[in-house]
């Protein structure tokens, strides 16, 4: 009989596992309860950042947090009234960030990174729509000249794993002031980082594309819980359902539902917000920027620019702060950039475990579930690679990249790194 799977969670990373398991040949069903597209995976930057190999979870991010609070003019946010959620996150975060981790999370990141863009341009390929992908760069810019020499000798110092970067030439800087009404202090350009063009237009695509390949999209809440021994899916309450494979990749939600099996998540809402506005006076090719001492990125998009920043770290259904829409607003008006209002508005929750590792694998106590959430600021970078990775879990086969870092065991407790 042809195998099942039930997925829960139709954003970029569980829509890119529900289409490697139907292609192969499975019977699969997607349970999503956003029929919106409002979660993170589509209201993202659109970066496909194979340079950021070295975890977040680092000691010079801890040492810099406190010039990085939203209070000193930063992107860093920690809610007074939520500090019963992201106090214990910081804690295990400072564990994580201890050398000998970090230096084997930075190992094992990096490795799942570079195989990051081949499987991008495998999966752009085999979509309907074409173009989603451009492999043009980015550019990160800086305001003082102060700030310039610091993030560029930082550059200069970070392991970047295949992306390459060069300082910004004499054409480069030209279009950035013609866009900015002045250089910049300062610019690098990034060489073969990635955009996805319409983030929107993606959904639809691997929608598309999972249907045509046999695979069904439920909307409806999912909830998980034993059955006979083996991961069931209930859906808006009705009796469970077992399938062969169930997938988890819920996002933030990820750690209350797989907690029903016995595994433990420590996962956060890292919520990120974003302004958007017509882009009539934008230039359709100007890949991303990165106005790094702003801690902004502003992307192109098919039909709209963005600008996105924060890290809110707290409760993913916890009201949005307005303050945070207000200062992307005044950093447009401050940069001079053609964007104008009204602006759309957004806010949306990365899922975040305190090491910034994802969590991939299959359950070592339910033998039935996988799971692919934690993905950070990576989720869409790492979503084609990662339904690569449970396509061939569920295969039995062995993954193109080593896993074992990203073991949900990590986090069980006593006698466990947690």
């Amino acid at each position: 009989m042809q195998k099942t799977a039930i997925i829960i969670g139709g954003g970029v990373v569980g829509l890119a596992s529900g289409l490697a398991l139907a292609r192969r040949g499975l019977t699969v069903r997607l349970v999503e309860a956003d029929a919106g597209h409002r979660g993170a995976s589509w209201g993202n930057a659109g970066h496909v950042a194979i340079e950021q190999v070295e975890p977040l979870a680092s000691r010079a991010a801890i040492r810099s947090a406190p010039g990085r609070l939203f209070s000193q003019g930063g992107a860093l946010a920690l809610p007074p009234g939520q500090w019963r959620t992201w106090a214990p996150f910081a804690w295990r975060m400072m564990g994580a960030a201890r050398p000998h981790r970090f230096e084997a999370g930075k190992v094992a990141l990096s490795a799942l990174i570079a195989e990051a863009m081949p499987a991008w341009r495998r999966l752009a390929e085999s979509l309907p729509e074409r173009g989603l992908l451009h492999e043009d760069g980015h550019y990160v810019l800086w305001g003082s000249p102060a700030a310039a020499a610091k993030g560029r000798a930082a550059w200069a110092g970070a392991d970047t794993g295949t992306a390459r970067f060069h300082d910004a030439d004499e054409a480069e800087r030209r279009a950035l002031a013609s866009l900015l009404g002045a250089e910049p202090a300062g610019a690098i350009r990034f060489e073969n980082t990635g955009q996805i063009y319409d983030l929107g237009r993606l959904a639809e695509a691997l929608e598309a594309a999972f249907r045509a390949a046999g695979g069904e999209i439920v909307r409806g809440r999912a909830q998980l819980e034993l059955a006979g021994g083996r991961a069931g899916v209930s859906i808006d309450g009705r009796a469970p359902e077992v399938a062969d494979h169930v997938v988890l990749a819920a996002g933030a939600r990820s750690g209350g539902l797989i907690a029903l099996l016995g595994h433990r998540a420590p996962i956060i809402a890292e919520r990120g917000y974003h302004i958007r506005a017509r882009s009539h006076d934008w230039p359709a090719h100007m890949p991303p920027l990165v106005f790094e001492d702003r801690s902004m990125i502003v992307t192109r998009y098919a039909d709209c620019v963005q600008a996105a920043s924060f890290v809110e770290l707290g409760e993913p259904d916890a009201a949005p702060d307005p303050a945070k829409w207000a200062r992307l607003e005044r950093h447009v008006r401050e940069l001079g950039l053609p964007m104008r209002g009204p602006f759309e508005r957004w806010m949306g929750a990365r899922p975040t475990l305190p090491d910034y590792l994802p969590a991939i694998g299959r359950s070592a106590r339910v033998d039935n579930l996988l799971y692919a959430f934690g993905h950070q600021h990576l989720g869409l970078t790492l979503a084609p690679i990662t339904g690569e990775i449970v396509g061939a879990l569920a295969m039995g086969e062995r993954p193109l990249v080593k896993i074992d870092a990203f073991d949900i065991e990590r986090f069980a407790g006593r006698g466990r790194r947690t």
